[in-house]
């Protein structure tokens, strides 16, 4: 029978065949694969004389069937996992590391590319043929191709080893959110909808009434409206100690292992250690430069924060409750606080909030901003929940986005966009095949699924990601779409969430969910007044996690990291009712891969960008001036990779900004 993930796929956009492909699948076509890739490498290195086209764009085309058998394999692993498919991940790990050290330690491969780059002045390339050529041979040599010997081989371990790693890492994490959930025999002080999430929960899990599990989308809510106290503890307790509870899922060792290997790496490579590394090819560039902008930060945030705390500790003892204030108090009692000074609470918002209406205000404002039209198709997925829309511009076929918006036991936590297909002109005009995965709260059947105001705001922001990948305009893969430094990526995605910000997008999309009415302008007023509401700790819990990740990685790896997390916590003066956001076990942003090790920093650096970025819209014309949404395209979204990040951003705004909007946008300017 022939493999459905090497086959034609004669299906709606040529969308990976979902309904056909089966787990046993996988490792054939992996296997498959790697053979045909291989064959193409050593088809490039036949011994002609190399060329720009014969070298670096056949190594471009020469993965295709690997992301052809792969993009569905990751796009199920992440968001609808079970043990085979778990098993595959631990499999193909250290198989794509292997397959991936042998590429850049071919050393007839590379000198072809050390060929084409002394070259370079000579072959009357384009400037986007240029970027990629010199991304390419910049890759090589940071992947280690300059290495010989006993070194190259070492490096091809620890980059084998850091994968797999980093899949347990992922599957320990996963499988603690799994397993832990807790009976709601006392629902006292919840609202409708937190007790409709948790039977909902509850059913998914079998548990014969309601629970609490570790998704953000129950567990923060009943940390804001619980009345019970000890529950608050027991709830709060294990949701931070996912990764840490002994036995085989613990994340601890990994994670010390982790970082010495990174570290050895990056010494191999000449690097002093791993941050350097790391940050040589960001905008940021050095560790001191991440360290000065979020220090900048952290000191308002956390004189905002310790006033607050002093408030709700009062609220705390006034309620007869033995002070301190502790983590497991902070939500409940701001959320009070939230409601007697902004006359708002979550219980109130959410009727308006639905994720349908929520969904419909993303693809209106792209529509007014850059002309995309979203119209939903019928095509096999990889789960129930998850639903398509062919993306087009005057007519023209743009791409197709996939939505995964509901919490389940399959999934990790968190939000992502991931393409399952990026845009590129070198294999024909292939158009994107875009996912956003969320973890919101499923409602019972037939009712609507309402968010909070940072859910919307996730929406918002995983769907600017999906725009970055959706309006990407470029000849080759390696630089479409989000292929940005990482501390640049996150400008499309955070500027996108003003959006939701504006009154007269509210005004239309946030309709009740009963009586379909528009949220009452009162209501609208106090919301956004209540933007900045709480900063200090949301501040807080980032930098302090950024920071951590930082320390981590400029300097020699920890033998002790969870002893290493308290010393940088206790030098910055953390105040004792807020935690990181990411405690090193559950980190997954820095361990359960490269993309974010110490780049936590990176949503900070972005934010930087885009709150000058919204302040251009602002001062001319307002939020959908035609103007600046044509320079944001042809600048930021489309363009990719083309340029240097800090080229690009100054070409739309004219100089790179400082944190003054930032500071002003968190309410924390002096």
């Amino acid at each position: 029978m022939t493999n459905p993930l090497r086959a034609p796929w004669d299906t709606p956009f040529e969308l990976p065949p979902f309904a056909l492909i089966e787990d046993a699948h996988f490792a054939p076509a992996l296997e498959e694969a790697l053979i045909e890739a291989r064959a193409s490498i050593a088809a490039i290195c036949d011994g002609s004389e190399p060329t720009f086209e014969n070298t670096v764009e056949a190594l471009a085309l020469a993965d295709a069937p690997l992301e052809k058998a792969l993009a569905p394999f990751f796009a199920m692993a992440g968001a609808d996992s079970n043990d085979a498919r778990e098993a595959l991940m631990r499999d193909f790990s250290p198989l794509l590391s292997a397959y991936s050290s042998e590429i850049t330690a071919n050393a007839d491969l590379f000198a072809r590319i050390e060929a084409v780059w002394e070259a370079r002045d000579t072959l009357d390339l384009t400037d986007e043929q240029q970027r990629v050529l010199m991304l390419l041979h910049r890759g090589f040599v940071r992947s280690g191709a300059q290495l010989k010997g006993a070194e190259a081989d070492r490096l091809a371990e620890v980059k084998q080893r850091l994968s797999v790693l980093g899949t347990e890492f992922t599957q320990n994490l996963l499988a603690d959110e799994r397993s832990w959930f807790m009976p709601l025999e006392d629902t006292s002080g919840l609202p409708d909808f937190v007790i409709a999430a948790a039977k909902s929960a509850g059913e998914e899990k079998d548990a014969g009434g309601p629970v609490v599990t570790l998704s953000r989308s129950l567990i923060v809510p009943f940390l804001q409206f619980s009345d019970r106290r000890d529950l608050r503890e027991k709830a709060y307790e294990a949701w931070t100690a996912r990764g840490a509870n002994g036995g085989d899922t613990d994340n601890r060792a990994i994670a010390a292992e982790i970082l010495a290997l990174r570290h050895e790496r990056a010494q191999l490579l000449g690097y002093e250690n791993f941050a350097n590394y790391k940050l040589e090819t960001e905008m940021a560039g050095t560790p001191d430069a991440v360290r000065d902008l979020l220090m900048q930060v952290w000191t308002p945030a956390k004189a905002s924060a310790e006033a607050d705390a002093k408030v709700l500790e009062d609220m705390l003892v006034a309620d007869g409750q033995i002070a301190p204030l502790q983590p497991w108090d902070w939500r409940y009692y701001s959320e009070k606080r939230r409601a007697a000074e902004h006359d708002l609470n979550e219980a109130e918002l959410k009727p308006y909030l639905q994720l349908d209406r929520m969904i419909e205000a993303a693809f209106a404002c792209s529509n007014r901003l850059f002309g995309l039209e979203f119209s939903p198709i019928d095509a096999p997925l990889y789960h129930e929940d998850c639903r398509a829309w062919e993306v087009t511009r005057d007519g023209k076929h743009m791409a197709v986005f996939i939505g995964d918006y509901f919490a389940r036991g399959s999934k990790r936590s968190g939000a992502w966009c991931s393409a399952m297909r990026s845009q590129q002109k070198l294999a024909g005009d292939i158009r994107p095949h875009v996912i956003n995965v969320c973890n919101f709260a499923k409602p019972p059947a037939g009712e609507p699924a309402l968010l909070s105001y940072d859910d919307a705001r996730t929406l918002f922001h995983e769907f600017g990601h999906a725009l970055h990948q959706m309006l990407s305009d470029v000849s080759y893969e390696s630089i479409s779409g989000t292929s940005v430094a990482r501390d640049f990526v996150e400008l499309p995605s955070q500027l996108y969430e003003h959006w939701l910000e504006v009154p007269e997008v509210l005004e239309e999309f946030a309709t009740h969910a009963d009586t379909g009415e528009a949220m009452p302008r009162d209501l609208l007023d106090r919301m956004l007044g209540a933007a900045t509401y709480d900063m200090g700790f949301s501040t807080v819990e980032y930098v302090a996690s950024a920071m951590v990740d930082l320390a981590f990685h400029d300097g020699p790896p920890p033998a002790d990291p969870m002893q290493k997390q308290a010393e940088v916590l206790e030098e910055m003066g953390m105040p004792s009712a807020i935690r990181m956001r990411h405690a090193t076990p559950h980190f997954a942003h820095v361990f359960a891969g490269d993309g974010y090790s110490s780049g936590y920093y990176s949503y900070m650096w972005s934010e930087v960008m885009d709150a000058d970025a919204f302040q251009a819209f602002e001062d001319n014309g307002g939020p959908f001036d035609p103007d600046m949404a044509e320079k944001l395209e042809t600048f930021i979204l489309s363009a990719g990779g083309s340029e240097d990040a800090a080229v690009l951003y100054k070409k739309f705004r004219g100089s790179m900004p400082d944190a003054t909007a930032l500071l002003k946008g968190r309410g924390l300017a002096a």
